[in-house]
């Protein structure tokens, strides 16, 4: 169990309750929220100020203040609603990686690449996005205004210091960004909604390239000023820097203008910044089925293992615990349950037709929801069920009793089945416990004796997960630098290679030669390390393979073995209710 403040902060959060403003006094536990009305902040603005923020961060993990069932956008249910759930809908249910078997409403259209301007997961999604992005700009705008509030800055006992306010509304900036990013791959010409802006006031329609200069402009200034906190489940100079090189690595299909030395000297700002430890001096996590188990909290800002800090912005999860109130009594909690982040991907993956044992995963739970494409599980070189690529060690193939292909639409069976995320725990030196069910002789992780004690440290009855979701990792930033210098030409093509290879390694797979690197190879390659983690459909536009037919996979155009789909798919249509909800003209995507 991960007891941290952030993972109570984002399933207890209120606007009035949470995070306390400090930087260093975020593992402080938190107050009662009942004891904070808006009649006391003045009382107490850093509650206040902490509980407005922990909102910007909790919009990303949770659907809705309420509970697991909850949410703060309507006309999409609670667990599609989730931001990461609704990013990935879009953006892998569209693609190679996988296919949600159930023919849900709009699900199913977005799986087959059928959609249309009316699709309501489309609109669930815009709307989560700029949901999350006025909760930013509203944080932003009352550090302007606190004054208003009876609220003054300074370093008196219940005042926010200057200092602390600004980091803060770097985060929140950050956090804004980052839904922006989302906004600009997914929809390209949007809204621009800003906190220079009137609470209320329609935001006017902005170009994607004018937006895309806005945005980063916004980023690279927050991070000339950002104060590197190391705050486990805060933002920190790694991700605001990790998320500026996603942004020039697309720079120029959102733009027409290449920004591959900007993409690249961000990427090495990072990665130098975590050289010397964990696999082979690189600063990776050792395994890397660690990287997405139960207590992989380790591996971020503030975690455990320092050296081992793969994961560069994670969104933390936690199931339940106990907190101390202020009186000194205990009190049972229930924390960030969400039907969306890494219970979704888990939960999705398995089904009780081959996961009897809980304990295998750590969770209760089969949802027999979700399995690979043939196209995409063919990248993993699997011979008789088996890959020697460790990132497939958990795959359901046919040794399990699935096939490759996918002739059936929604028969679970067809298609191989991707198990990455699990809630079991890994051991304290960040490696996973492997074992081989003595029945089958099968590779599975974590329990397998439901009689330990020790159960490594997990229930096997969790309904939700622990585990933190993975927002940029450094294994990504390696794989990007490399496709600056192959792409752009520019950097050290020996040091690109170099970072390829590490990430090769890990995985268990060999190295590459100067003619295997190429970009289609690497494409290939970031399939492999970051499926299931909202990059896919971003990678296959950049290398002109998403839309028509110059790659197809099962179900594209909804052709069992796959049809090309029209150029202006690769980005989606502006909601119909959106447009027409304008009091100024909005024009609608070319296509749609």
């Amino acid at each position: 169990m991960k007891l941290n403040i952030n993972k109570y902060a984002l399933g207890l959060m209120v606007i009035t309750a949470g995070l306390t403003s400090c930087i260093g006094d975020l593992d402080q536990m938190p107050k009662n929220p009942i004891e904070l009305t808006p009649d006391k902040f003045a009382e107490n603005p850093r509650e206040y100020i902490g509980g407005a923020l922990g909102k910007c961060y909790s919009g990303i993990a949770i659907s809705g203040q309420g509970g697991s069932g909850s949410s703060d956008i309507s006309g999409l249910d609670n667990g599609r609603s989730c931001w990461s759930r609704a990013i990935f809908m879009l953006n892998e249910f569209t693609t190679d990686e996988c296919n949600w078997i159930w023919k849900d409403s709009g699900v199913f259209d977005l799986c087959t690449g059928t959609w249309s301007s009316s699709n309501e997961n489309i609109f669930g999604t815009y709307s989560r996005l700029y949901t999350h992005i006025a909760v930013c700009n509203d944080f932003i705008r009352l550090s302007r205004s606190l004054g208003d509030y009876g609220i003054s800055t300074g370093n008196g006992e219940n005042q926010v210091s200057q200092a602390d306010l600004d980091q803060f509304v770097l985060e929140a900036r950050a956090l804004r960004d980052l839904s922006y990013f989302y906004i600009i791959d997914l929809f390209g010409n949007a809204a621009y909604a800003w906190d220079t802006q009137l609470t209320g006031e329609e935001p006017p329609y902005i170009k994607r390239e004018d937006l895309f200069k806005t945005v980063t402009e916004d980023l690279e200034d927050v991070l000339a000023n950002f104060n590197e906190s190391g705050v486990y489940g805060r933002i920190g100079k790694d991700a605001v820097e990790a998320l500026l090189a996603k942004f020039y690595l697309n720079a120029e299909v959102w733009t027409g203008t290449a920004e591959w030395q900007k993409c690249w000297d961000h990427c090495q700002a990072v990665i130098n910044r975590h050289k010397g430890g964990g696999f082979e001096g690189s600063g990776l996590a050792m395994d890397y089925l660690s990287v997405f188990c139960g207590n992989n909290d380790m591996f971020a800002p503030g975690g455990s293992l320092k050296e081992q800090n793969e994961i560069l912005w994670n969104i933390p999860y936690a199931y339940q615990g106990t907190i101390t109130q202020p009186d000194g009594t205990s009190q049972n909690v229930w924390l960030t349950q969400s039907y969306g982040g890494t219970s979704f991907l888990i939960l999705a993956a398995l089904s009780d037709q081959n996961t009897a044992v809980p304990g295998w995963y750590g969770i209760n739970g089969q949802w027999t929801c979700m399995h690979a494409r043939q196209q995409f599980s063919e990248k993993f070189s699997f011979s008789n069920g088996v890959s020697n690529d460790g990132r497939a060690y958990l795959w359901l193939t046919e040794n399990d009793g699935f096939k490759i292909q996918n002739t059936d639409f929604s028969t679970y069976k067809d298609g191989y089945v991707p198990i990455k995320f699990t809630n079991v725990n890994c051991n304290p030196d960040g490696t996973m416990p492997r074992w081989r069910d003595p029945e089958t002789d099968l590779p599975r992780v974590g329990v397998h004796d439901l009689n330990n004690p020790d159960n490594y440290g997990i229930s096997a009855y969790a309904t939700f997960a622990e585990t933190d979701y993975p927002v940029i990792r450094l294994a990504e930033i390696y794989l990007t630098a490399a496709e600056a210098n192959l792409r752009g030409g520019v950097g050290s093509k020996a040091d690109a290679l170099a970072y390829v290879n590490v990430v090769r390694s890990r995985a268990g797979v060999g190295s590459w030669n100067d003619a295997e690197f190429t970009v289609n190879n690497l494409l290939d390659e970031r399939a492999r390390e970051l499926y299931w983690e909202n990059n896919r459909r971003t990678d296959l536009v950049r290398a002109g393979m998403f839309t028509g037919s110059r790659y197809n996979w099962s179900w594209k155009n909804n052709v069992a073995t796959g049809a090309g789909i029209a150029d202006h798919m690769d980005i989606f249509p502006i909601p119909t209710s959106v447009i027409n909800s304008y009091g100024s003209p909005y024009p609608q995507n070319p296509g749609y």
